[in-house]
């Protein structure tokens, strides 16, 4: 029962703040109104800028914003306890990450769809533009690189998963024509497509799951060969990515996002269904899985001060968020009293997710750990992969604090280099598996429904970074005068580079991404603080309070240079790990740039409004 006091606790709480806080936002604050203007009909091309429904543009904003971030997280910050980690995600969402989206999207949609980047020119100086773009470049090069990673390793290490993932692409591509030539209610055509994407997942876990070692051309598994499952999973991604990234918004990203919505909310409910019914029957209990405050930490783990904050960045405060709401979302909404459900409330929805991940990876887990049996078991049945819950001495199933020791027992033995990314996503697989269990559903299929719930939110995360960087990239060089103004370079050198990080920068093939992980949290929540300024500006310079914002910017400055210094001083550079030097000392440096441009303006800018943007050409729509 104490699992679905400290649940239901956390997701009132949420929903409370977004009913109270969340409106005292839009009303108060930001002022919003219906009658406003908003840059989906001010420049409205039917590419980039399209009106769109609320609940059509929270979905997109939703499932790109929710990527993998929320899952691993959280999945690693149990590591000190789960208290920590919980009061994490849910005060900083409320107070920190909810306002910093909320503030990016509108503050995008009133100055035309630019990104954030594009906006602190104006806000702060031209020169911060120039700072505020290489940083997002290169931010977005690490997202590209290690969410393409992850969904690699996920088809890699759950084959059941890849049908689905990749026949949501196709289906989203007949709903995207179906909607733009408006001639169909979308409401059946939705709920065939999620039909079909969860027809799928029964195929994939029972009848078709798609190992790619069993393909004539892949090398096999000890040798030397460039070409390892990560890597050929990798290549296929950004290769998905670019199409995603220049096609029309409605044919491709918009309804993937859609149909991904709708099967990744129906999962949600399933786990929240299921968390339910293992708690009333007490087989999922919080406090005999794991501690609240972890009292074996190993020596060589970093501070949970500053490091839980970086750690946990999706879930609580993302920098990568403002680049969704001012990238993409502000260019879709069409009414901007919209922005309170789909900047607010959506970063809370992804708070309620690294929630569920928190329950999964204690309560869930200590359900029972999984094993999974070799591919030549006889236990095996056709093509399904079979699970058994891992038993002790005495032959009996380990459960509560044994179990969980089963994925984090390296963490007091072997020290926090114990941790893997393969065991962190196994944890919430495994155990919200494990709450599917208790609603009736098989261990095998629910194992596939959790590996398709990651690869689908990283997937949405990852074509929508694409379209981003491009965005970036094509602002950058129309500034300083680089060739990358054309969407086609600007893609092709968005997937580029980050597939070269991905594939070449790590010790194996494939592992790129995975060495610049520690980079991700910390960069991600420098971010956040940069756009938590600009948007403080913003608010200066027409005479408002700007505490809500100007106090969490620096927080969000402070706290994640503090963990990038010490990693820097204290592991990169001791470790000679010189791509994450390279990057890191770049960020911050450019970071403290910025920040001293905007010290310098900040007295003078009090009251004073940015200079105005030109005057609209008359836009001609085709169809």
């Amino acid at each position: 029962m104490n699992t679905l006091l400290v649940c239901c606790g956390s997701l009132i709480l949420l929903y409370s703040a977004y009913r109270v806080y969340g409106t005292w936002l839009s009303n108060k604050l930001f002022e919003l109104s219906s009658d406003a203007e908003v840059p989906s009909k001010q420049l409205r091309d039917d590419h980039d800028y399209v009106p769109t429904p609320k609940s059509v543009v929270f979905g997109h904003h939703f499932t790109s914003i929710a990527g993998t971030g929320p899952i691993v997280g959280p999945a690693i910050a149990v590591f000190w306890g789960w208290l920590p980690a919980l009061l994490w995600v849910v005060l900083g969402a409320i107070l920190i990450g909810g306002v910093h989206d909320m503030a990016a999207l509108v503050i995008s949609m009133r100055n035309r769809g630019q990104t954030i980047g594009e906006i602190a020119g104006r806000m702060i100086s031209p020169r911060a533009k120039i700072l505020f773009l290489s940083i997002l470049a290169l931010a977005l090069w690490i997202v590209l690189a290690i969410f393409g990673l992850v969904i690699a390793n996920i088809f890699a290490w759950y084959p059941e998963s890849v049908l689905s993932a990749w026949i949501a692409m196709p289906v989203a591509i007949v709903i995207g024509l179906m909607a733009h030539r408006g001639a169909f209610s979308m409401t059946i055509p939705s709920l065939i497509s999620l039909a079909i994407l969860y027809a799928a997942i029964y195929v994939g876990v029972y009848y078709l799951p798609l190992d790619v070692t069993r393909l004539p051309f892949m090398p096999a598994a000890e040798s030397e060969s460039i070409l390892t499952p990560t890597v050929f999973w990798t290549l296929l991604l950004l290769v998905y990515c670019f199409f995603a990234s220049v096609l029309p918004v409605w044919l491709l990203l918009q309804p993937r996002d859609l149909v991904n919505s709708h099967q990744l909310f129906v999962a949600l409910g399933l786990l929240i269904l299921g968390l339910f019914v293992a708690g009333l029957t007490q087989s999922a209990d919080l406090f005999a899985a794991a501690e609240p405050i972890s009292s074996t930490i190993p020596a060589d783990a970093p501070p949970i001060i500053p490091f839980l904050f970086i750690t946990i960045a999706c879930g609580a405060c993302s920098g990568f968020h403002c680049l969704v709401s001012s990238g993409t979302s502000s260019k879709q909404v069409s009414c901007e009293r919209d922005a309170q459900l789909v900047g607010y409330g959506s970063m809370l929805l992804e708070s309620a997710l690294a929630v569920l991940v928190i329950m999964a990876c204690t309560a869930g887990v200590g359900m029972g750990a999984l094993s999974k049996l070799p591919t030549d078991s006889p236990a095996n049945v056709g093509n399904a992969a079979t699970y058994r819950y891992v038993t002790g001495e005495d032959g009996n199933a380990l459960r509560g604090r044994d179990a969980w020791r089963e994925y984090y027992r390296s963490n007091a033995e072997d020290g926090w280099k114990g941790q893997t990314l393969k065991k962190n996503l196994a944890a919430f697989v495994e155990g919200g598996a494990n709450f599917l269990s208790s609603i009736g559903i098989p261990l095998e299929l629910g194992i596939g429904i959790m590996a398709v719930l990651v690869a689908s939110f990283a997937a949405t995360t990852l074509d929508t970074a694409t379209r981003l960087q491009r965005y970036v990239l094509q602002e950058l060089g129309a500034t300083v005068g680089l060739p990358t103004t054309n969407k086609y370079v600007a893609t092709s050198l968005a997937v580029g580079v980050a597939g070269a990080i991905a594939i070449f920068a790590g010790p194996r093939p494939g592992e790129g991404g995975q060495l610049l992980w520690p980079l991700f949290g910390a960069t991600n929540q420098l971010l956040a603080g940069l756009a938590m300024m600009v948007a403080s500006f913003y608010l200066w310079r027409r005479n408002k309070s700007v505490a809500v914002l100007a106090v969490p910017a620096i927080i969000m400055m402070l706290v994640p240079g503090w963990a990038m210094t010490y990693d820097l001083v204290f592991n990169w550079i001791p470790g000679k790990k010189y791509l994450l030097v390279s990057f890191g000392a770049g960020i911050l440096l450019l970071q403290v740039w910025m920040f001293v441009e905007a010290l310098l303006v900040w007295k003078s800018a009090r009251g004073v409004l940015e200079p105005q943007l030109p005057a609209l050409e008359k836009v001609t729509v085709t169809t």
